[in-house]
């Protein structure tokens, strides 16, 4: 079976990038350096029309991932939007005392409709995570991204594997956070995961110092997706 490389892309250089470098599928997303934030309207619209699917972030802000009754409607406008723009799937997660909340998980997937969805990283802080694993499965969600509840993929590999082997193939268990070329075949081998997930970046653009004075930017310069950072890992694992 082949290994399908999802690229978190948060501006259009870097979609342009995962693009030129051959990414199965594209996570769009606003705010990488948060963890990925709700993209714009305008961004969604634009990579509606990519011939590689899309799946749009959902969540309207940093922080936890207790939402209250004003974020759920936005979570929900918004999913419209992406579904109303051509997107072919979201990214989702609500949680709610360490447990998925799931009468909001349930409301989210509902409003998807036929879209794919898929549970994101909140999935890691979750103290029960092989429950969530069945709770994911029985609303229909698709897959899992995880890192093992690790900061890196790596380092979280065996939990992974646990959770491959749990999930049976009721849904994927993708492994993302810390990704590269030089990890990636590893951890595909000792996690049997068949998704990958990375931004696969390098340092672009950098800002004018008064940018960062006057506090429009919080960093010297963009972090951005490499088309050659994603061909790389593309041709490693093209040969498993």
């Amino acid at each position: 079976m082949s290994v399908t490389i999802e690229v978190c892309v948060d501006n259009p250089h870097s979609l342009e990038a995962a693009i030129a470098g051959g990414a199965d599928r594209i996570e769009l997303c606003s705010a990488l350096s948060l963890g990925g934030l709700t993209p714009s309207r305008g961004f969604t619209e634009i990579a509606a029309g990519l011939d590689v699917p899309v799946h749009a972030m959902i969540r309207p802000r940093d922080g936890d991932f207790e939402f209250d009754s004003s974020e759920i409607r936005l979570m929900l406008a918004d999913i419209h939007a992406c579904s109303e723009a051509g997107i072919e799937g979201v990214v989702i997660g609500a949680t709610r005392q360490g447990s998925l909340d799931m009468p909001v998980m349930s409301e989210l997937v509902e409003c998807a409709g036929s879209m794919s969805v898929t549970l994101h990283r909140a999935f890691d802080i979750l103290d029960d995570r092989l429950r969530a694993i069945d709770d994911a499965s029985a609303l229909g969600i698709e897959r899992i991204l995880t890192s093992g509840g690790a900061l890196k993929a790596e380092d979280g590999a065996a939990q992974i594997r646990v959770y491959v082997d749990h999930a049976r193939d009721r849904l994927s268990i993708m492994a993302g956070a810390g990704i590269h070329a030089d990890n990636a075949v590893r951890i595909i081998r000792e996690t049997g995961v068949r998704e990958i997930h990375g931004s696969f970046s390098r340092q672009g653009r950098t800002f004018d110092g008064g940018l960062l004075a006057l506090g429009f930017t919080d960093k010297n310069g963009l972090t951005e997706t490499d088309a050659n950072l994603v061909q790389s890992i593309k041709r490693k694992v093209d040969l498993l």
